[in-house]
């Protein structure tokens, strides 16, 4: 279904921008996979709402699909008049554990932020939404985040790193607990992480009440990451009193995307909006 005045935002290359200006924190050489970056799919200015959307693609911080988790993301987003961004962010496919992927995300926020201006974005309207692996890169910037560096030189290092709000798509959200998916947690921690950081990277045990508001969806038949990520996140964000709305349905494997072959799953596209419509979110920015 196409949409009208939406033809050549939505058929138009994004815009390839390299993340770190200079060389990247813990960069291990100056290879394309050192080198992560950010697409921006950018709306018509006719349509463009003022908000701005970091997503982050999952594939078990060992890889990136970010075709169903990525592009397909953005360009949906991008019809409803947001800014669209795709993080292509370091990951053990490319040598890379963390902090490297934290890293990369916060200062994909804190880069939006900075183009507010030339974007016509609102700098209090730029969230994260990430899938599955990409769901945890998301969650830890709604639980670690800085007001930025009012004293550098540097205009991106002077924003928060804060989202504003958060969408996560069955994401991993505990880590060192019997149902954690294994794979994930080694490429991101090695294979016997010290508790401590377990705990500082179980986005459920980090959840405060300047946590930003979050939209959750999964579904019961996901074996790859289980529902239970999801639900022990919601229960912290509501014991904090953060806004929250969880969907679990019922049908529909891992790693679903835009979930068009699942149709009642692909239902959370809808939910989502109207929860972004009813956070103001889809509000036109006023000029």
């Amino acid at each position: 279904k196409k949409l009208k005045g939406k033809k050549s935002a939505n058929t138009s290359p994004p815009q390839r921008i390299d993340l770190w200006k200079h060389t990247p924190p813990h960069a291990k050489g100056n290879g394309d996979k050192d080198r992560p970056y950010l697409e921006a799919y950018l709306p018509d200015p006719d349509s463009a709402v003022g908000t701005g959307v970091v997503i982050f693609p999952g594939g078990g911080y060992g890889a990136l699909a970010k075709g169903h988790e990525g592009a397909e993301i953005a360009r949906w987003l991008q019809s409803l008049g947001i800014a669209a961004v795709v993080c292509d962010y370091r990951h053990q496919g490319k040598g890379y554990g963390h902090p490297a992927p934290l890293e990369d995300a916060q200062q994909a926020i804190r880069m939006v932020r900075a183009r507010a201006t030339d974007w016509n974005l609102r700098p209090d309207r730029i969230g994260a939404m990430g899938f599955s692996a990409g769901g945890h890169l998301a969650s830890a910037l709604g639980t670690h985040f800085d007001d930025g560096d009012q004293s550098a030189s540097d205009p991106v290092a002077q924003q928060s790193s804060r989202p504003d709000f958060l969408v996560l798509g069955y994401p991993l959200i505990a880590l060192g607990q019997p149902y954690t998916h294994a794979r994930s947690q080694r490429n991101l921690l090695g294979e016997n992480p010290d508790s401590t950081l377990l705990k500082n990277l179980s986005s459920e045990k980090q959840v405060t009440p300047d946590t930003p508001p979050v939209f959750l969806w999964h579904t019961g038949e996901d074996t790859g990451v289980v529902p239970e990520h999801s639900i022990a996140f919601y229960q912290a964000l509501r014991d904090a009193k953060v806004p929250v709305e969880l969907h679990i349905y019922e049908q529909g494997h891992h790693g679903l995307g835009l979930a068009r072959s699942v149709p009642t799953a692909s239902d959370w596209t809808a939910r989502c909006t109207a929860w972004m419509r009813s956070r103001g979110l889809l509000d036109r920015s006023p000029k």
